[in-house]
């Protein structure tokens, strides 16, 4: 009897396993598919860089207003319920960017998309984390950042077949049956006392006397950075260096598959070694990959680009997996939905600031923001430029990480 339930169990905890990694894969889709037709958007609407951005920024900017929220709304009424309940304002959203019939429309139902995927993706770490013991904790966010990944890797090659087939609709239309997929999922392999709780009363400050601020701040820097690359490597190797639209989704989705490969890894990696030794190696490689991005592109061409990218994105798994578990491994029953919640703020407070601000460094780099009239020479100075930023920005991360080890070397030196 207890052979039959503990098969029970084992069976269930898979098909919830399969559900939230495919909860990740689609708002990871959401993101990157977009981004490869910001030049088709552009030139469909006849409408300047800064304004068809509202795209992506929209999806991120109500992600981000969204993540806590949900968080706390996971906590009170249930994980599975508001989980439902994101997954069916995914499917609405999708269908109604492929069927906008203007950019203002097509911005606003992307507002609504990123409501739907700040579900996805919140409370699919918060279920997870139910799911896994400390002891796999890492190889749980290591199968995340698989999907994050993989989802990343399947946009702009998904984009990039698509958009001269169907137009930029196909492109948000494909992620409809994909939703309807993962809601029938949800509903037969979802227990449905998962996450259902009455959540304590919390506030942030609770929260970040935990010393989750810094996991906070460096999560918020690492995610910049990586938007970065998606948005300014669709015009580097589309206009600086003159590939074709399929081409430059092939291109761009390398540093994503060698993630795909890389993420459990990176778990066990964490759960072997410690997550603070795994943190610091993935910092590392993501300044040594930024570094790269700003000189190799412009020495060796897209070879170049690839090579940076190699190192970049295994650096990136390595970091996901160990800060997540660094930030999640001990927080409360009651408070998982609200940490996974400030965990996805300051992602996509990053993503936001890799689209706009970073997207801006681009700009001044290239020195205007008519991408389309600028030269391959000043789109490969936009690059650099903006590269050489985004390697500061991890250097600054590695401080904010280890603070309190170089505060102590410091007093004991003097």
């Amino acid at each position: 009897m207890e052979q039959e339930e503990s098969a029970t169990s084992n069976t269930s905890n898979w098909g919830s396993t399969i559900v939230l990694a495919l909860s990740i894969l689609l708002a990871s889709v959401g993101t990157s598919i977009a981004n490869i037709a910001l030049p088709t958007l552009a030139g469909a609407f006849s409408a300047p860089f800064p304004l068809v951005q509202g795209v992506i920024v929209a999806y991120l900017g109500t992600l981000t207003i969204s993540t806590v929220i949900v968080g706390r709304l996971g906590d009170i009424y249930g994980l599975k319920r508001m989980y439902l309940m994101g997954l069916s304002t995914f499917f609405v959203a999708s269908l109604l960017c492929g069927l906008a019939p203007n950019l203002w429309f097509l911005i606003g139902a992307r507002a609504l998309h990123g409501i739907g995927a700040a579900f996805l993706i919140t409370l699919a770490m918060a279920l997870m984390r139910e799911t896994a013991s400390k002891e796999r904790m890492g190889r749980a966010m290591g199968l995340l950042g698989t999907m994050s990944a993989l989802g990343t890797a399947l946009g702009p090659t998904l984009g990039g077949a698509l958009i001269p087939a169907t137009g930029w609709r196909g492109i948000f239309l494909i992620l409809v049956p994909l939703t309807v997929l993962a809601l029938i999922l949800a509903v037969a392999s979802l227990p449905n006392s998962a996450g259902k709780r009455n959540g304590s009363q919390v506030n942030f400050r609770s929260m970040l006397d935990r010393s989750l601020l810094p996991n906070l701040i460096v999560n918020l820097l690492v995610a910049s950075v990586m938007m970065t690359t998606l948005v300014v490597g669709p015009f580097y190797l589309g206009l600086g260096v003159g590939l074709k639209e399929a081409l430059v989704g092939f291109v761009m989705s390398v540093g994503p598959v060698i993630s795909i490969f890389s993420g459990l890894p990176a778990g066990r990696a964490v759960d072997a070694w410690g997550a603070q030794r795994i943190l610091g190696i993935g910092l590392t490689m993501l300044a040594t990959g930024a570094l790269l991005l700003s000189v190799l592109p412009n020495m060796i061409g897209v070879a170049g680009y690839v090579l940076a990218i190699i190192v970049l994105t295994p650096g990136y798994q390595l970091f996901q997996a160990a800060n997540n578990t660094v930030a999640l491994v001990d927080v409360p029953d009651d408070r998982r939905g609200l940490a996974s919640g400030l965990l996805s703020l300051s992602r996509n407070i990053g993503l936001i600031i890799g689209a706009s601000a970073m997207g801006a460094v681009f700009a001044f780099g290239v020195g205007t923001d008519d991408f389309t009239h600028a030269s391959p020479v000043a789109i490969a100075g936009g690059m650099c430029l903006t590269f050489m930023f985004a390697a500061g920005m991890m250097g600054f991360a590695i401080i904010v990480a280890f603070w309190a080890s170089i505060r102590n070397v410091l007093h004991r030196a003097d």
